[in-house]
């Protein structure tokens, strides 16, 4: 008998084995480890195949970007590098420690992982709600039925394999990347008779390089924001399992599905007026059956993208302490992502809510720096079981402090719809290297802290 069932905590032993996965944040035992490292392609190709990849490609063409389509293109394949680089770090954790990743994150913000983890906890529900607004309206669309089926049908399916857990999440993936391929293929031939791909850059010199780095931050922010989730879906992997290999693989899965529906909309940025899925049916698939095999993959990318919140957002609960079993926890994020979901379309708010989930997702690159400078010093996982209870976790000092300095300073790079700061108005041309200024900054100062502090070099170890 393993140890998982002698705690009770039933997990899955083999792929396809789609027993309800009772572990939630406690590490995985090695004898209970199973899978490759090309499991992680699949795991992060499909959930990237939703609208608001696409929409975002079409901001190259904004006034405040007015970049051409080789621009923007390599600005697409530069930000996706740039971002699934991080998550493919961080993702090697997972077999090494057989944890989460903001359960393991324990390790270095101690009893502070309250502040991530709840962070997180609340924008998985926050991302989960605007994504099934895409989703609903598709089936709404394809069906004629109301807006609140196509949410019934959104959230219970993703619940479902969110409930079940890793494995389903896996199998699930695998074959939504097959079908949503070939979907996608048909749609991009649809999309190639309309899409314009000799745009050129609108502005000229300075202002031209602020909008590519803006843009490239635009597009690496987008995948970076799965950093958070990143040793979730492969801590079941055995320990060793190729570093090189898990890389590789999480870096290909998202630039390739991500930056192939970021390109779709940088063609098309010229003819399309709106950000809702009937734009994309009828603006530039125009409509018929085409129309209606977008409306399926919308439905089915939104599914998902949003079992990959429902898991990690219940983790992120049982790692800010919330003791409560982790089926449930998915259970309760699915449903108060319905419960906001209709609230958000009730009252017309997703393009400003959009506005502020951006915002928000700048605390995740001094987060990822800290762990990754973290895991730099200190590459021995050490016994994991200990950081289970958050009562006997150390402050984490340390880590809250460069947490902190690392987003302040990045707040006066900003380039955003509700904040544009200082330094990017006046000095970058409104270029957004924000995201880097606070991960080279939190790194920084949490090295400098846990190497000159030697009071904190205990805390440094096993926080």
């Amino acid at each position: 008998m393993t140890e998982a069932m002698d705690q009770g905590l039933a997990m899955p032993t083999r792929a396809g084995d789609l027993t309800v996965e009772a572990r939630g944040m406690e590490p995985i035992p090695t004898t209970n480890r199973y899978g490759s490292a090309f499991r992680l392609f699949t795991v992060w190709f499909a959930p990237n195949l939703v609208p608001p990849a696409f929409f975002l490609g079409t901001l190259a063409a904004a006034d405040f970007l007015q970049l051409g389509f080789t621009s923007g293109l390599l600005a697409i394949i530069l930000g996706n590098l740039i971002g699934s680089s991080v998550v493919g770090l961080l993702i090697t954790m997972g077999p090494k420690t057989g944890m989460a990743q903001l359960p393991f994150a324990r390790r270095v913000f101690g009893k502070s992982v309250v502040v991530p983890a709840g962070i997180n906890w609340a924008a998985c529900i926050a991302w989960d709600a605007f994504d099934s607004i895409f989703g609903a309206a598709a089936i709404t669309l394809l069906t004629g039925f109301p807006f609140v089926f196509g949410l019934a049908i959104i959230i219970v399916g993703q619940a479902i394999i969110g409930i079940v857990g890793y494995e389903a999440i896996h199998t699930f993936q695998r074959w939504m990347s097959l079908v949503l391929a070939a979907l996608f293929v048909a749609i991009t031939i649809g999309v190639v008779r309309v899409g314009n791909f000799a745009t050129v850059d609108g502005f000229t010199g300075a202002d031209q390089l602020a909008a590519f780095v803006t843009m490239t931050t635009i597009v690496a922010s987008f995948v970076l924001a799965w950093a958070v989730y990143a040793s979730d879906y492969s801590r079941y992997l055995p320990p060793e399992t190729s570093p090189r290999g898990m890389f590789v693989a999480t870096v290909a899965g998202l630039s390739l599905s991500a930056g192939w529906l970021e390109i779709l909309g940088l063609s098309v940025a010229g003819i399309i007026t709106g950000n809702g899925v009937e734009n994309i049916r009828d603006e530039v698939l125009g409509g018929g059956l085409l129309g209606a095999v977008a409306m399926i993959a919308i439905a089915l990318g939104t599914i998902s993208v949003n079992v990959m919140n429902d898991y990690t957002g219940s983790l992120s609960l049982q790692a800010a302490g919330i003791r409560i079993p982790r089926p449930i926890s998915a259970a309760v994020v699915a449903t108060l992502a319905f419960i906001l979901t209709l609230i958000l379309n009730a009252g017309d708010l997703a393009a400003s809510f959009e506005n502020y989930l951006l915002v928000l997702s700048y605390w995740v690159a001094p987060w990822a720096a800290i762990v990754l400078v973290d895991w730099w010093l200190h590459p021995a996982p050490g016994e994991t079981r200990r950081l289970l209870d958050l009562r006997l976790l150390p402050t984490g000092t340390n880590a809250l402090i460069a947490f902190v300095v690392g987003l302040a300073a990045s707040v006066p790079f900003m380039s955003t719809a509700l904040w544009v700061g200082p330094i990017s108005s006046d000095v970058l041309h409104f270029a957004d290297i924000a995201y880097l200024v606070g991960f080279l900054v939190a790194g920084i100062v949490y090295w400098a802290l846990a190497r000159t502090a030697s009071e904190d070099a205990p805390e440094a170890a096993s926080a």
